[in-house]
């Protein structure tokens, strides 16, 4: 086993970090995980589900057929390939003859939509199934008009959909159908097809012939693999797993007999469409488009992506694999490699069958989705779809095998130090780096510039950074890292909010250093965030005070620093400012009124990355509140006067008389308007008084009224007594209070 080495040569141990590491001046940008390195661009290079970069095989393009989709694939021992192509319009099902060089000819032409399966029998000539309402035609080996070999039409079942084939070793033709789920078995000359096993399922999607004439079949609906001995006279179909997942999109089998199946989609009710199903049936069915066929036509996702399985030859059933953004469409076996043929992103994986969950991607398609495998003398074939073309992936690793990572935003202008990698051997691969200042390399970025001893290079400091392995057949490379330095930019102060009356309780800083996050890898995706500027904006919840101020704010820093903040002051009208706290960590500062005299006011908090600099190199940022009103002194009462009035509603014997009190009273604030006043006789409750004018919005206001004195007031001793109490309250709740004695 080859031993991974730090090329920069670093100490033993030492790991290399993911995506962005925060750090005081120098930072480090690495790429190691699966989830980085597919985001590059990789041409013949292979990437391992733990990261690692490998020479893949070859790829290219042989055909484009210039149509949406290629459904299926087939070859010959002469190296012929046969795609069936699809379209969605009538008379799109189509096979072409491509040969090793390229040269397509087309075949056949059927009034259908899609050819769903193409297979070689052994005298040379082509069957293909085509769907919906289709048929199976035979295409003679040197050309001439298709004969069919199997209409549904004629069957009592009547399907409506063909979706695979399957021959036998005698020339028999397998049929799976779906809308309902039935396995036909046509004899090898011709003749009524016999219904070999029916299931309660939807569809039958796709079968598999082993070597000892098995047939495996894999269900859509229920998710089942079943198992049927065709030489078995009397065989009934065995079902021998039912998988987590709805459709079995794909069975392959390796030289030991294990067989592998492809699942997609979940199980339980379906969101579908319904098929039209024609024909009278004695009970009304309701059948559904397979998934999988689904994303593939509308170029969309299957929820959940897929799993594959093996059953072993004495079927013990096994989850390989769960593809979380892909839908597998196609398996095969080559060279004792389990491989896969996804969508939606055109993936081919190179699957382990220990069962570690491991997997390799191997190659990255210029299409949608990979449909369908034929295997050729020097490697596979595949069909792809969205759009139809047929690549060669080849046995043999690619020659200058080159990945180039995906674009790094240092988010600011930053100077690039040396490059750390853990690899195999240093000669197994070179190292070239380039930057810019623009997005897209190709608008103005440097030439690439390759990578010496020790990680050493020179690239033009800039915000952005790119990097491009080119590995030879024996190199690999599991980690690459770039040191870099932000040029430093000022902190940003970007809010500052003053809220005279509150208090929020002291926080006991914690160091940032005293703590450590063990985090599980961020998911494929996820852009590193440098800061939040709105993360201070929730609403901070504070102690009502009178005899406090709160100052709130937010603020960043482009490079990430840590910052300090120290909260000036100054009264309006003045121009110096004065220091109420510096040094403070936290972004919130609650202070005594009582420090400054009443009147109106600024604040300025000022930001400083100094944590993070040297005094020489600190920058700082600043921003100034709206002026604000510290009012702590009570209003300043004039005298109240009062005098008591008797009036007599009646005369005679029986008169009557009410007592009411006249008063005067003034009050003024030096800082702010008086706000509202209020009177009480004999310690009852207080009722609102309006000052003359009835608008209470100056600094003076002066009262004269008359009031009732209630019959229900307070016994006294001397009813004749009665005590007017008055208070006054400034705009920020400051009280004074007066009474007048009345008699």
């Amino acid at each position: 086993m080859m031993r991974r080495v730090l090329v920069t040569g670093l100490a033993v141990g030492c790991s290399l970090l993911s995506g962005w590491v925060s750090a005081q001046g120098t930072k480090l940008w690495s790429v190691e995980r699966y989830d980085e390195m597919e985001k590059g661009n990789a041409e013949g290079v292979a990437i391992r589900s733990d990261g690692r970069l490998e020479p893949g095989p070859a790829t290219s393009l042989m055909y484009e057929s210039g149509k949406s989709y290629a459904w299926s694939l087939a070859s010959d021992a002469a190296g012929n390939s046969y795609a069936g192509l699809g379209g969605s319009a009538a008379g799109s099902a189509l096979v072409m003859k491509v040969t090793p060089a390229g040269k397509a000819t087309q075949i056949f032409a059927g009034k259908e939509l899609a050819v769903q399966a193409v297979r070689v029998a052994a005298d040379g000539s082509v069957l293909a199934a085509t769907s919906p309402d289709g048929k199976v035609y035979r295409i003679p080996a040197d050309g001439g008009p298709a004969a069919v070999v199997f209409d549904p039409a004629t069957t009592e079942e009547k399907p409506k959909y063909l979706w695979d084939l399957a021959v036998g070793k005698g020339g028999e033709v397998y049929v799976a159908v779906g809308a309902p789920a039935v396995v036909y078995r046509v004899p090898a000359g011709g003749g009524k097809a016999e219904v070999l096993f029916k299931t309660a399922d939807q569809h039958i999607r796709c079968l598999l012939l082993g070597a000892d004439g098995t047939l495996w079949a894999g269900s859509d609906g229920s998710g089942v693999v079943y198992r049927f001995a065709t030489e078995t006279v009397g065989a009934k179909p065995f079902a021998v797993y039912a998988a987590g997942r709805r459709e079995i999109t794909a069975l392959a089998m390796d030289a030991a007999g294990n067989v592998y199946a492809a699942g997609v989609g979940t199980k339980g009710h379906s969101t579908l469409p319904p098929l039209p199903v024609t024909g009278g049936v004695g009970v009304t069915i309701t059948f559904v488009q397979p998934g999988s066929s689904t994303a593939a036509g509308a170029n969309t996702l299957v929820p959940d992506g897929s799993e594959i399985y093996r059953i072993a030859r004495d079927g013990a059933p096994q989850k390989l694999l769960t593809l979380k953004d892909d839908v597998v469409y196609a398996l095969t076996v080559r060279d004792g490699s389990l491989l896969a043929a996804t969508g939606n992103r055109g993936r081919v994986y190179r699957v382990d069958t220990d069962g570690s969950g491991r997997f390799t991607d191997i190659a990255h398609l210029e299409a949608s989705q990979g449909m369908a495998f034929a295997a050729v003398k020097d490697g596979l074939l595949i069909a792809t779809s969205n759009s139809g073309k047929v690549f060669r992936l080849g046995d043999a690793v690619a020659t200058g095998a080159t990945y180039t990572s995906d674009v790094f935003d240092a988010q600011s202008f930053s100077q690039w130090g040396r490059a750390e990698v853990r690899a195999g051997a240093p000669a197994g691969f070179d190292l070239f780096v380039r930057s810019g200042n623009v997005e897209s390399p190709v608008m103005g970025w440097s030439e690439w510039v390759k990578v010496g001893p020790g990680g050493n290079f020179t690239v033009p400091a800039g915000r952005f950074v790119q990097w491009k392995a080119v590995l030879r057949p024996s190199g690999t490379v599991d980690a690459v890292a770039l040191n870099y330095l932000q040029r430093n930019l000022a902190p940003v102060v970007d809010e500052v909010l003053v809220q005279p009356g509150a208090r929020v309780a002291a926080v006991t800083p914690v160091a940032a250093n005293a703590t450590v996050q063990v985090v599980f890898p961020a998911a494929a995706g996820a852009a590193p965030v440098n800061f939040s500027p709105d993360a201070n904006s929730t609403p901070l919840t504070a102690q009502k005070d009178k005899t406090a101020v709160t100052v709130r704010w937010m603020a960043h820093d482009d490079n990430g620093d840590d910052l300090m903040f120290a909260v000036w002051y100054r009264g309006v009208g003045e121009a110096n400012w004065r220091l109420l706290k510096d040094k403070i960590s936290e972004k919130v500062y609650s202070f005594d009124s009582a420090l400054l005299p009443d009147g109106s006011y600024e604040v300025k908090v000022v930001a400083s990355d100094a944590p993070d600099h040297t005094d020489t190199e600190a920058l700082t940022g600043e921003r100034a509140s709206e002026v604000f009103v510290v009012d702590t002194t009570p209003p300043v009462p004039g005298v109240l006067t009062a005098t008591k009035q008797t009036l007599f509603e009646q005369s005679g014997p029986n008169k009557a008389a009410s007592i009411s009190i006249h008063a005067t009273f003034e009050a003024r604030d030096a800082t702010s308007p008086i706000a509202h006043a209020e009177y009480s006789i004999d310690a009852g409750p207080w009722q609102y008084l309006e000052p003359v004018g009835k608008v209470s919005d100056s600094l003076a206001e002066r009262y004269d009224f008359t009031v009732a004195v209630p019959a229900s007031a307070s016994p006294v001793t001397d009813a004749k007594e009665h005590v007017l109490a008055v208070r006054v309250y400034d705009r920020y709740e400051n009280v004074v209070a007066v009474k007048a004695v009345v008699r």
